[in-house]
């Protein structure tokens, strides 16, 4: 029983932070120098732009509450719980953060590098702890549910792009919406690095005579597994030996000098893995996203 309570406290702990990131990228980065943000914060700074009031924080709050309503009985308890915890307290900080200090401007494409880093870091914590900051990131949350092949990263950059144009539009400057595609670009990398993993990982396919001492060769240096399948060869009609092995980005080098080094003849396909899950990889989790 205490194990989930301090699961629950660390999760909480860690939307927190992420909480503060968002609002600092937001009030330092986007907010002075008047860059295109996304999503339902962007529509917020549209609206505060135009009419003055009321602030972004409270802005956000009022326009996801007909989301998060939407959203109830397919995000699920934990998720809306842990959501609405996400977007209030970042949008209580903002407004905070509003309060304490101003910031200035400063270089534009400065702005949107740090904001999108910054803004990345922030989205892909909160994420990784099963919430989300509301607005359009229930709407790719749940998409996702729809379309499970694609990253989060890219289903926020396509929602997002919309905004960033009425952005545009409303602060009448191309440059706005320019920028805001920048700091868009940049939070969409970084977040999926902090979802999927910066270490990328890669299949190998190696149809190879000589399975048996490659396997092993890639079993007790590489220390990664391997599955022989059984092919056959379309010209030839010939049995052939498929070894299918998933393995670290880092380890290319290691496995083609293995398979050469041991049949030369090999024939070696390497391909690109979105995700590997499991053993000596990442562990899936029940709300992966």
């Amino acid at each position: 029983m205490k194990r989930p309570v301090l699961k629950y406290l660390w999760s909480y702990a860690v939307i927190t932070v992420a909480c503060g990131v968002y609002a600092v990228a937001f009030n330092w980065c986007y907010e002075p120098n008047e860059i295109a943000f996304g999503g339902i914060t962007g529509l917020a700074q549209i609206i505060n732009a135009v009419f003055g009031r009321p602030s972004i924080g409270v802005l956000i709050i009022l326009i996801n509450i007909p989301l998060f309503l939407a959203g109830w009985k397919l995000v699920g308890g934990h998720l809306l719980i842990s959501s609405l915890y996400a977007m209030g307290v970042s949008s209580l900080m903002i407004d905070l953060l509003n309060m304490v200090h101003q910031f200035s401007t400063m270089e534009p494409l400065l702005a949107s590098i740090y904001g999108g880093v910054l803004m990345g870091i922030s989205l892909g914590m909160i994420f990784q702890e099963g919430a989300t900051t509301g607005g359009t990131d229930i709407i790719a949350r749940l998409l996702k549910l729809k379309v499970a092949w694609l990253p989060m990263g890219r289903l926020l950059m396509v929602i997002d792009l919309t905004v960033i144009v009425i952005c545009a539009v409303a602060f009448r400057s191309l440059n706005t919406a320019l920028y805001g595609l920048v700091a868009l670009y940049i939070s969409t990398i970084v977040m999926d690095g902090i979802l999927y993993g910066l270490d990328r990982s890669r299949v190998a396919y190696v149809i190879t005579r000589k399975p048996e001492e490659i396997t092993r060769c890639i079993i007790s240096d590489m220390d990664r597994g391997v599955t022989i399948l059984e092919g056959k060869g379309g010209f030839s009609g010939q049995e052939q030996h498929v070894l299918l092995c998933a393995f670290k980005e880092r380890q290319i080098v290691a496995l083609k000098k293995a398979v050469s080094s041991i049949d030369p003849a090999a024939f070696l396909i390497v391909c690109d893995a979105h995700e590997v899950l499991g053993d000596g990889f990442r562990d899936p989790g029940k709300d992966d996203i």
